[in-house]
């Protein structure tokens, strides 16, 4: 094979064969996935909910999150298609059109995160350490701006994709794929191939990375300092924050995207293939869309505050019904002697008083 030309292969290799028939694709992506989505989209609806009508000022942090929460929204709403799909024997029924939409939304889902964390990180970052110079830079206007252009960004990236039918029929499997095995007529060359991978690990994963280590590295070393000297709740949740965010980075996109590098090299010039890891650390980057909304809470005082309320609302509903529960039972067994017993051992009081740290 010449160095700047496709291979000519019109059937999947043996090892893509075999992760097509491999049974620990077909249940565990689709219990992780399921998880996914049962926590994401009631989270993420309550996240919107109150980042949108509860957080006031709407600060430039607010509008990066309300972008964040509003993306991984989007993937759960569309996993169940993806659930679907590995469940039945990587057979996709849906039709090219909602194969790219998935598809491409996965991407976004995870290469847009990892740029708006990169940009709340910078945010958090001027905030902390150059309050003063910095506060023109940190208005709603320059959040939107930023965005758009994160957005802008991601559809050029993932235009070869988007121009492209992802659907591809194995024949002696009866079958079709959604993503899992790609055209190489998507690009002309090797050479298009290697910058097109590239290009996502480097400027959407690996950059953008490095400088949100670099920003909470540095809010972490100069919140230490203060938290020596003042010893403040305000100190120490912003370095959790900090920390959060490391792992979340470290944990969720990292092995993906290294095993995707790794992939690529291997596939492209080895005719090796390591897709099956890179299938079971995709799930990794969707659980981003799970603890996001922590993230949220430890980043915005508003949101922290309206989720307490939202918590001791819980527990004061909860502590009524359990009280009407109590005086109905014991009024049903009014000759058992229990009554009093049950009635007292339902009385509840809820806590309101919660001492808020001003992030």
């Amino acid at each position: 094979m010449k160095l700047f030309s496709l291979p000519n292969e019109t059937d999947p290799d043996n090892e893509t064969l075999h992760m097509l028939q491999n049974k620990v694709i077909w249940v565990a992506l689709p219990v992780v996935y399921s998880l996914v989505t049962l926590i994401s989209i009631p989270g993420n609806l309550i996240s919107l909910w109150i980042l949108i009508f509860h957080s006031k000022p709407i600060t430039s942090s607010v509008i990066l999150m309300i972008n964040l929460s509003i993306t991984d929204l989007a993937l759960a709403i569309l996993l169940p298609f993806q659930i679907h799909y590995h469940a039945n024997g990587n057979n996709w029924i849906f039709g090219k059109e909602l194969c790219n939409v998935v598809t491409i939304m996965f991407y976004v889902n995870m290469y847009g995160t990892i740029l708006t964390i990169m940009l709340i990180s910078l945010e958090r970052y001027l905030g902390i350490l150059h309050p003063m110079k910095s506060t023109m830079w940190r208005r709603k206007r320059y959040a939107i701006g930023a965005i758009l252009l994160i957005w802008l960004l991601l559809l050029v990236a993932l235009i070869p994709m988007m121009s492209t039918d992802l659907m591809y029929e194995v024949k002696h499997l009866n079958i079709k794929t959604c993503f899992d095995v790609l055209k190489w007529s998507m690009l002309p060359n090797i050479f298009s191939w290697a910058v097109f991978i590239l290009g996502l690990v480097l400027f959407l994963f690996l950059i953008p990375s490095l400088i949100t280590v670099f920003c909470y590295v540095r809010i972490i070393r100069k919140l230490i300092q203060t938290s020596n000297r003042h010893g403040t709740s305000h100190e120490r949740r912003s370095i959790n924050l900090a920390i959060f965010v490391l792992i979340v980075f470290i944990t969720c996109f990292a092995p993906n995207n290294f095993i995707l590098l790794l992939h690529t090299i291997v596939r492209l010039f080895y005719n090796k293939s390591y897709y099956y890891a890179y299938k079971l650390t995709l799930t990794l980057s969707c659980l981003s869309s799970c603890v996001d909304p922590f993230l949220y809470y430890f980043a915005c005082k508003e949101f922290r505050k309206k989720a307490l309320e939202l918590l001791n609302l819980r527990s004061e509903s909860l502590g009524s019904f359990r009280t009407r529960r109590g005086s109905l039972f014991s009024a049903l067994t009014f000759s058992s002697g229990q009554c009093e017993i049950l009635e007292n051992g339902n009385n509840h009081r809820c806590d309101k008083n919660h001492q808020e740290s001003d992030m």
